[in-house]
C-alpha cells in the first residue's frame, strides 16, 4: 500500500466540531421525544384522575420521563449551540 491513497488524510483532531453539534442535534431529538411523551402522559394521567381511575402508575411514569427530560436539557447547555 502506498500513502497516496484516494483518500486524504485528516489532521488529528478533524471534524471534532461537526461532531459536537451533531451530537447536540442527537439531544435535541431526543428531547423531543421525552417531551412529546411527557405530554401524552399528562393527557392520559389527569384522564384518569378525572374519570376516577387508578393513576398512580400513569404519574409515576410521568415522573420519570420528567426527571430524564430535565437531565437531558441539562446535559444540552454543556454543549455548543447550534447554528
Amino acid at each position: 500500500m502506498t500513502e497516496n491513497g484516494s483518500r486524504p488524510r485528516q489532521a488529528k483532531g478533524a471534524g471534532t466540531r461537526n461532531r459536537l453539534v451533531r451530537s447536540g442535534e442527537d439531544f435535541d431529538i431526543i428531547i423531543g421525544f421525552l417531551g412529546f411523551w411527557a405530554v401524552v402522559l399528562l393527557v392520559v394521567t389527569v384522564w384518569m384522575e378525572v374519570t376516577a381511575q387508578p393513576a398512580l402508575g400513569w404519574a409515576l411514569g410521568l415522573l420519570a420521563t420528567l426527571l430524564a427530560l430535565y437531565g437531558m436539557v441539562r446535559l444540552r447547555r454543556k454543549l455548543p449551540a447550534r447554528r
